[in-house]
């Protein structure tokens, strides 16, 4: 008897405003239009779980919280679906993140704190099978609908997260170019999608 074929973990990361929450759900869509309840979506942060409804009173600017909580209540929010995660990709069902802890380490860094101790607070989370990196200039992100509407979306800290990112990169991360238009970065996000190999296990983060 053969085994399952194992889903497979994808994360898709840019700036605000770069089209990565629009091709999540597409992929998503797809997905499930060829067989229904093979994907679901996933966005960071998730807003309906504690710590997620805490980072939605921050971003509303609500409340305040210190950079380090500020944080730790993302990696936390992250840490509330890890089960989940893990779960549906040993069922076979692929798991499409819109957002992962590489936002949250990058802002962080953009903000000045110490990158060793933003590094430690991921690590053991399922490590993705591909990340998305979606590039797209801050000045165009800006020029886009609904930018500045949360705290985090200014211009300054778009290029310092930028600038970032581009440090996080590893192995099994892809660069899409975001600037085309919706149906053709959607041709090629469904590329790297098929070439994914789901042969190897899935494993945990050793570093971020």
């Amino acid at each position: 008897m053969t085994s399952q074929r194992r889903g497979v973990l994808i994360v898709f990361e840019g700036l605000d405003r770069s089209g990565k929450s629009t091709q999540a759900k597409r992929l998503a869509d797809f997905l499930n239009s060829q067989n229904e309840g093979s994907a679901v979506l996933q966005a960071f942060p998730e807003r309906s779980e504690p710590f997620g409804q805490v980072i939605d009173r921050y971003l509303r600017r609500e409340i305040d919280l210190s950079e380090r909580a500020l944080h730790l209540a993302f990696s936390a929010n992250r840490w509330e679906k890890e089960q989940m995660i893990r779960d549906k990709i040993e069922q076979g069902i692929d798991v499409i993140c819109d957002r992962y802890c590489y936002s949250g380490v990058a802002y962080s860094l953009a903000k000045g704190l110490d990158e060793n101790w933003v590094r430690q607070s991921d690590i053991g989370l399922p490590r993705p099978d591909v990340v998305l990196f979606f590039e797209v200039s801050p000045e165009v992100a800006r020029q886009r609908g609904g930018f500045g509407e949360e705290r985090l979306e200014t211009e300054t800290i778009q290029q310092k997260v930028a600038k970032k990112m581009e440090e996080l990169r590893a192995d099994n991360w892809k660069s899409v170019n975001a600037d085309g238009s919706y149906d053709d970065v959607e041709l090629a996000v469904r590329k790297i999608y098929s070439e994914i190999d789901r042969t190897a296990p899935l494993t945990s983060l050793e570093k971020v």
